[in-house]
This record gives structure tokens, C-alpha cells and sequence, in this order.
């Protein structure tokens, strides 16, 4: 009996020592649908790794990005694994700050990660310093019911006079439905990302091959225009403070006739679990002006590990699971395989399975494959990215110049006004840093 005891009494400090000897991820991530989801799948990865437990920090896109940010710069270190996007990724890896992923295992399968996204990912060393959890463009999703009420027929291509025509034609304030909704939500990730995308088709930049800021042109002029009145006559009310989140709802709802956002979105307005019009939704290519270049964006939430981390292998482990081909199947499994994470994999757009379940799987693919990060605008640029700049600056100047254009849209300053403001504020901070001579 002793003995019995004795062995029992072993077993529990075992247990009890394996407990308190496992390593905690703390993880910072944003509170999109498919990283909730992946929250809650994460028992699949704690029960094959019970030696690794997991925190979870979920915050909202804008706070998600200052947080990080702060944390990072100032070696806080309080996360062990950052969900970044594909702006941060080579900035902070030439900085020394992201640790490269060189052990995500033998069946990862990194050559299978779409060229596209992989190379916004990769540093100057050729190493991956983050794993793409989704990636995507943006896109027209739009009220295929509403068009025929109106008679009108969604191109394939559309332009953007086409998509304000429309937007005008199926609004019906009475019943609540706004017939377009576009990010509002100051922040150089939120209505800037959908703002420079749209500059981009009207012939617009941010800076000149000399760096010198353009706001005072007439392209900025007519985007901001164009936007403004558009939102104005079709948009919802108090759309300055809807960003992705919040115009996803109110599409799910039908209050939204179109809206030209992540491609990321075709999955959950397309759930009948979450969207009331999921069997009514159609897609088209981000709009154009005629002048070469579409407003469809380049992008990838991604997991890295930050320098500062002192548990590298276990963050690995987990990245490598949330980020790797059996993640997708898992989701597949539990919620079917139009919801798996988008975007990453050449494999999935090769499986039938998923090109039969994702109507939009086609849609997405091209549009990824059609941004073009080196050469985004019309005129040349001395800069990389689609939606962004591809300079450290940018993160504070974005959100500056989101703020002009947020109060623009929510009548608080003219269009002319919020253009001033951004042209003098973009010119000293770019002067300060060196950028014009």
C-alpha cells in the first residue's frame, strides 16, 4: 500500500512539475473573425504540445498596432508572438527586431506560400521573418437583389463612376440600406489603406520621385472629392467611425448595398451562420478610372516572434500550427472550407474541394496576383506599397492624415482644408526625417 502511494505520490509531482514547468506564449493579435476562430481552435495545439500554454491579448486593429509597436520599439517584451501585417514585416526585420523563422519544421512547406505575399514577408537575407496567417487584396462585394431591383448589371471590372452611379441608385435611406459603405475610421490601416489604394486608380500619390508630398494636387483633390460626396449621398450614417469591423456587420445585416474592402471578408458575408444576405452576395475587381491601375490592395496578417522573446522554439511550434497546411484542414473540418484563412497557399487554390465551397476564391487569387507593390500608382514613385509606404514614417503619418480625412468625411472640415493639413504635415515630418533635401 505504501508503494501504491508512494508511486501515485511521484505521478502527481510529475504532473504538477510538468505544469508549472510549461512555457506560457503571451500573444498579441487583432480581433478579426478568423483569429477568433483560431482561438478557439487552439485546443488542437495545446493537446499535442502540453507543454506550452497560451495567452491571448486580442485588441483592435488601431490599438493593436500602437501597442505592438510601443512594445517592440522600446524591447518591452511582453508578447512572445506579434500578429503584424505585411507593412511591419520587412521594416522591423532590417531593424533587427523580428527573429527569422527558421524552424517551422520539415512539412511546413514554405515554397508553397504564395510568391506574392511570401516575398513582402522576406528580408533582405532571403529569410522569413513572419508567417502569413491570411493574406488578401480587396474587392466589390455587392447585393446581387438590389442590382436586379434596379436593373442594373455588376461588371466584372467595374469603374468607379459605374460603382457611385449604383451606390446613388439602390440607396433607400426609409428602409435603412446605404448603398455603399467605405472605411471611415481614422488610421494609416484603416481608412487610409482603402484611401491611397483608391488614390492609386485616380491617378494620385503620396510623395514625388523627390519625396515631396503631392496632397496639393489635383488627384488627391478628386479622390477626396469624389469619396466625400459619395459617402455623403449612399453611405451610412457616422461612417467616419466605421472601419472593417463595422461595415462588416452592417453588410451582414443588409444594410449595405456594396462595399469594396479585404477580400479576406468574401468568407463571413457569405456564412448564413452570421450573414442574413449570404446567398445574395456577389463580387467584382476593385474599381478603376480608366487610367491603368485598380484600388486593390496588398496585404497579410502574419505571425512573427520579436527579438526579446526567450522562448523562440515554442513560439515557432505554435506559428508553424497556426500558419501550416493542417491548420486549413482543421478548419475545414469544423466549419467547412469556405471559412478556412484565405490568401497564403498556392495548394488551396488547387483544391477543388475549397474552389467549390469559395465562389470568391477565384476573385481573390487574381486580385492578390494583380497589385502591384513596386509600381502602384500611375506616375512613378520613390516608394513600395499598395495602400502604404513602405518607410518607417509612415505609420504616424498615415493616422495623421486619416484624422484630416476622417473629420472631412464627418463634416468637421472641407475637403480643401483636411488636403492643406495633410500636404503641411506630411512636408515638416518628411523634411525633419531627411526624406526632402
Amino acid at each position: 500500500m505504501k508503494l501504491k502511494t508512494l508511486l501515485l505520490g511521484a505521478c502527481s509531482a510529475v504532473v504538477l512539475c510538468g505544469f508549472a514547468n510549461a512555457e506560457t506564449l503571451t500573444i498579441a493579435t487583432v480581433n478579426n473573425g478568423d483569429m477568433i476562430r483560431m482561438q478557439k481552435l487552439t485546443d488542437d495545439f495545446t493537446s499535442k504540445n502540453p507543454d506550452i500554454q497560451l495567452d491571448w491579448v486580442t485588441l483592435e486593429e488601431n490599438v493593436l498596432r500602437q501597442r505592438v509597436t510601443t512594445d517592440i520599439a522600446t524591447k518591452g517584451g511582453q508578447y512572445d508572438i506579434l500578429t503584424i501585417g505585411t507593412y511591419e514585416v520587412p521594416i522591423w526585420a532590417k531593424q533587427g527586431w523580428l527573429l527569422p523563422l527558421d524552424n517551422l519544421g520539415a512539412d511546413y512547406d514554405v515554397n508553397d506560400l504564395l510568391p506574392a505575399i511570401r516575398s513582402g514577408l522576406t528580408g533582405e537575407d532571403g529569410k522569413l521573418y513572419a508567417a502569413p496567417f491570411y493574406g488578401e487584396s480587396s474587392m466589390v462585394m455587392y447585393r446581387k437583389d438590389l442590382f436586379e431591383k434596379a436593373g442594373l448589371s455588376m461588371p466584372e471590372a467595374p469603374t468607379w463612376d459605374f460603382i457611385a452611379d449604383a451606390a446613388r441608385k439602390i440607396t433607400d435611406k426609409d428602409k435603412e440600406i446605404y448603398g455603399i459603405c467605405l472605411r471611415g475610421k481614422a488610421g494609416w490601416g484603416e481608412n487610409m489603406a482603402f484611401l491611397t489604394a483608391t488614390a492609386n486608380a485616380f491617378g494620385a500619390r503620396w510623395f514625388d520621385e523627390n519625396w515631396r508630398p503631392q496632397f496639393d494636387q489635383p488627384e488627391w483633390k478628386n479622390t477626396l472629392d469624389f469619396y466625400v460626396k459619395l459617402m455623403n449621398d449612399a453611405g451610412p450614417p457616422g461612417a467616419s467611425s466605421n472601419g472593417f469591423n463595422e461595415n462588416l456587420a452592417l453588410f451582414q445585416t443588409g444594410k449595405c448595398g456594396m462595399w469594396i474592402d479585404a477580400t479576406v471578408a468574401a468568407s463571413f458575408v457569405t456564412d448564413p451562420k452570421a450573414s442574413t444576405v449570404a446567398d445574395k452576395v456577389g463580387f467584382a475587381l476593385a474599381p478603376d478610372t480608366g487610367l491603368g491601375k485598380r484600388g486593390n490592395w496588398l496585404w497579410a496578417w502574419n505571425l512573427a516572434i520579436p527579438a526579446g522573446t526567450q522562448k523562440q522554439a515554442a513560439a515557432e511550434k505554435f506559428i508553424a500550427w497556426a500558419t501550416g497546411k493542417d491548420y486549413l484542414k482543421l478548419v475545414a473540418e469544423k466549419d467547412g472550407w469556405a471559412n478556412v484563412p484565405p490568401g497564403t497557399r498556392t495548394s488551396l487554390y488547387e483544391n477543388p474541394e475549397y474552389l467549390k465551397a469559395a465562389p470568391f476564391a477565384k476573385m481573390t487569387l487574381d486580385s492578390i496576383n494583380a497589385a502591384d507593390p513596386k509600381s502602384p500608382a500611375v506616375k512613378p514613385v520613390p516608394y513600395v506599397g499598395v495602400q502604404f509606404v513602405a518607410i518607417p514614417e509612415f505609420q504616424g503619418l498615415g493616422t495623421a492624415v486619416g484624422q484630416q480625412f476622417s473629420a472631412a468625411l464627418a463634416g468637421q472640415t472641407s475637403v480643401d482644408d483636411a488636403l492643406a493639413a495633410a500636404q503641411q504635415l506630411t512636408t515638416r515630418e518628411m523634411t525633419k526625417a531627411g526624406y526632402i533635401k
